[in-house]
């Protein structure tokens, strides 16, 4: 299963995009601010979610807040279509049909990868914590319904502790979600970890040991019975705080490679990079029997000769298809025949495109 179609209208600076695409890579250049990232994040709302940039659904529309948007696809057979009508939250359509936005990810597992994310060593958690957690996504679609009842019940929870509700009967409903979430969305992410360390190759992109690291709430936790126990002990600490301070919400992620085991922050720019397409790389491989879609922002200008056409080796050998960004056709020279490539360019504040040589 393959995504075949896409249709940008009113997204972004594209008043209107139609693409075919096929197995090869898509490499998409074209100057800074002409429109080839808003193709990207056109295709990663094809995922459950805000999307590769993040941002609220009205401030897609190319008209303005006030406006709507629309994007449809065809993955596989099943016709794809995704919108905001002025005023309107963000609706799914899969096959015609409404569907809730986690069916998008039982449907297509689109990767991403964007120059902000170059940052994501030396970030705070929370950011390693929302890669992880989109890792995960793309290995068990399930875990974003588990995110989201933890979330529900860690928010009652937290609005319990700022009233300074001291009462134990009001809190143990929301520990016990709290706890089975919790201890589902470890697992979940423990077994991605699995899989990603399992599908990497080395080589010029570097193999890490990866670690769910705990934090300050013991985050690492998979078993329901000790999260609810810790729970309920920590209720007087999290009542001076005003939140909770124990669970899944706290983890971190931590990766050390080499043998020296170095960690990833103590890294140099360039490692830190090679190692995060590394990771990237063997999220789409450990996906060999999915749909997938990785997209890459950009990656190729921050590498030296050498490492770029290393990466485009890679990308040729994956099991899924790609697009790249660059500034300029000579950044995909290596390519070859091997890849297609689209010139993008901008006239009168909207963004047009032609397939090039």
């Amino acid at each position: 299963m393959t995504l075949s179609k896409l249709s940008l209208a009113q997204f972004r600076s594209w008043p209107r995009l139609d693409l075919d695409l096929d197995r090869r890579p898509l490499a998409i250049f074209g100057p800074n601010g002409s429109g080839k990232t808003n193709i990207l994040e056109g295709v990663s709302m094809l995922a459950p979610g805000r999307g590769l940039r993040g941002v609220p659904v009205p401030d897609q529309a190319r008209q303005g807040k006030g406006a709507g948007w629309r994007i449809r696809a065809r993955i596989g057979d099943h016709p794809v279509e995704t919108a905001a009508l002025p005023g309107q939250p963000r609706g799914v359509l899969i096959d015609d049909k409404p569907a809730p936005q986690t069916a998008l990810g039982r449907l297509l597992r689109v990767i991403w990868l964007v120059p902000a994310m170059d940052r994501l060593w030396t970030d705070p958690p929370e950011a390693r914590r929302r890669f992880l957690d989109r890792v995960t996504l793309s290995l068990f679609p399930d875990h974003a319904e588990q995110a989201l009842a933890y979330d529900k019940a860690m928010r009652e929870r937290n609005r319990l502790l700022k009233d300074q509700i001291s009462d134990p009967g009001w809190y143990r409903a929301l520990e016990a979600q709290m706890a089975d979430t919790g201890a589902a969305l470890t697992r979940n992410r423990l077994a991605a970890l699995a899989a990603i360390m399992a599908a990497q190759e080395g080589g010029d992109f570097p193999a890490a040991r990866l670690r769910l690291l705990p934090g300050e709430g013991q985050a690492d936790d998979a078993e329901a019975d000790s999260i609810a126990a810790r729970l309920a002990a920590m209720r007087s600490r999290d009542l001076a705080a005003g939140r909770s301070l124990t669970g899944p919400h706290r983890a971190d992620l931590g990766a050390f490679w080499g043998p020296q085991d170095m960690p990833a922050a103590l890294s140099s720019t360039g490692e830190q990079k090679a190692l995060l397409l590394s990771l990237i790389l063997a999220n789409a491989r450990a996906l060999s029997d999915q749909a997938v879609v990785l997209l890459l922002d950009e990656v190729a200008a921050h590498l030296d000769a050498e490492r770029r056409a290393a990466l485009y080796d890679r990308i040729i050998a994956l099991p899924a298809q790609t697009l790249l960004t660059g500034t300029g056709p000579e950044l995909f020279t290596d390519f070859g025949r091997r890849a297609r490539r689209l010139a993008i360019a901008k006239q009168d504040g909207a963004s047009r495109a032609e397939e090039s040589e």
